[in-house]
């Protein structure tokens, strides 16, 4: 019985993550639920599965869920505050921790789970994006075994020789014989869209993904491909790579979820369907298989793949990204809190859709040289370019 802790088990991740370990009783107990306010939410999901603790980071909401279940005879304990959650994701007695929480919000609840040694389900990319150098030496150090839940980089993963899979953060892939890793993307639903439109689509057009079902912030990311952008930096830290041992290739499918080219010229793909529970449960069982919810694949039934390179006019927050991986680390801690505070500004219709992109190209080229190696100074770097973005929209959107 192997315990888990879900951060963020109010969200898309979370949910699917519960839908797993739901077929599996046997095999998985769940330790610990953590999300920021949905109070209904984490309540019905307690009751489920009657964890130990619970916690929000929202004392209001935490308060609520406390009488809720107090009302309703539960044992789970409520826990409050940022730093609950933190506390939960380092308990001795977690045995994986589900890193399911998007954005910033994330990192320091996934760096104390690493700093435990925890088998880490990686789901909330900024964490990579934000510190990938300082967060694989922290998994090195303590001996975390760090596996990838985006399905692309689990796509990677599953598609990489057995030892390789073991330290793919740190061994060098050309010495496995990998020549480029094939980051695939639907390209969103703007995929066809006229160029001339751009600037008056909507949010409700922005979230409505043609293929998968995601939280507000990440739909928006897969519209303008910043999310394939993010990916493209994970994976530089996930599999210890250079930014030209990657190229990302738009699939509108969805099918393919990434590939691995090798020097003797095959190509690795890994298939499924449009559905996190895949990867979820390929991690929560690795190294061995187990069942999911999830129906296979029916070949027969197979529309026809296609495939072809993002236009970098289409999809400019992507190219951004991968000029920021090149810069470095301050670059891309950088560019993620700027896109954080312009999706957030575009979701509440203070910016057009296009203007995500100006926030995010001024906001990297203030601090494109910023050079950061502690946590304080990354996440004071966090914090100057959400300041820097916010400034920028006020006098220029």
């Amino acid at each position: 019985m192997r315990k888990v802790v879900i951060l963020g088990s109010t969200g898309s991740i979370g949910v699917s993550t519960l839908s797993v370990l739901a077929e599996h009783p046997q095999q998985y107990q769940v330790l610990a639920l953590t999300a920021a306010c949905q109070t209904d939410k984490l309540f019905a999901q307690c009751m489920q599965f009657q964890p130990r603790y619970a916690a929000m980071v929202d004392i209001d909401a935490a308060y609520q869920l406390k009488q809720l279940l107090q009302q309703a005879g539960s044992k789970t304990e409520v826990l409050a505050g940022a730093e609950a959650l933190c506390q939960l994701a380092s308990d001795s007695e977690a045995d994986i921790v589900m890193a399911a929480i998007v954005g910033a919000a994330g990192l320091l609840p996934t760096l104390a789970a690493v700093e435990q040694g925890k088998t880490v389900l990686l789901a909330n990319k900024e964490a990579l994006v934000m510190s990938g150098e300082l967060f694989i030496k922290k998994v090195q150090q303590h001996q975390a075994i760090l596996l990838p839940i985006d399905s692309e980089h689990n796509a990677i993963f599953q598609c990489l020789p057995a030892a390789l899979q073991q330290h793919s953060y740190s061994q060098s892939i050309a010495s496995y014989g990998i020549s480029k890793l094939l980051l695939t993307g639907s390209g969103g639903p703007f995929l066809t869209t006229p160029l001339a439109e751009f600037e008056q689509l909507t949010p409700s057009q922005a979230v409505a993904h043609p293929n998968w079902s995601m939280g507000a912030k990440i739909s928006v990311d897969s519209a303008t491909m910043m999310n394939k952008g993010l990916e493209f930096i994970e994976a530089r830290w996930l599999f210890n790579c250079q930014p030209d041992d990657i190229e990302v290739v738009i699939h509108p499918q969805s099918i393919i979820h990434s590939m691995v080219q090798y020097s003797d010229g095959s190509v690795l793909a890994q298939l499924g369907q449009p559905d996190m529970r895949t990867p979820i449960a390929h991690a929560l069982a690795f190294p061995n298989r187990m069942s999911s919810p999830v129906p296979p694949l029916s070949f027969k039934q197979m529309r026809d793949f296609t495939f072809s390179e993002p236009e970098p006019e289409r999809y400019p927050n992507l190219y951004l990204a991968i000029a920021a991986c090149q810069y470095g680390q301050g670059a891309t801690t950088a560019l993620n809190a700027a896109n954080e505070i312009a999706v957030a500004a575009f979701l509440q219709q203070k910016i057009r859709f296009t203007d995500i992109h100006r926030v995010n190209a001024a906001c990297l080229e203030q601090f494109a040289q910023t050079k950061v190696c502690t946590l304080e100074q990354i996440l004071q770097l966090d914090q100057s370019a959400r300041h820097n973005a916010e400034q920028y929209i006020r006098k220029h959107c």
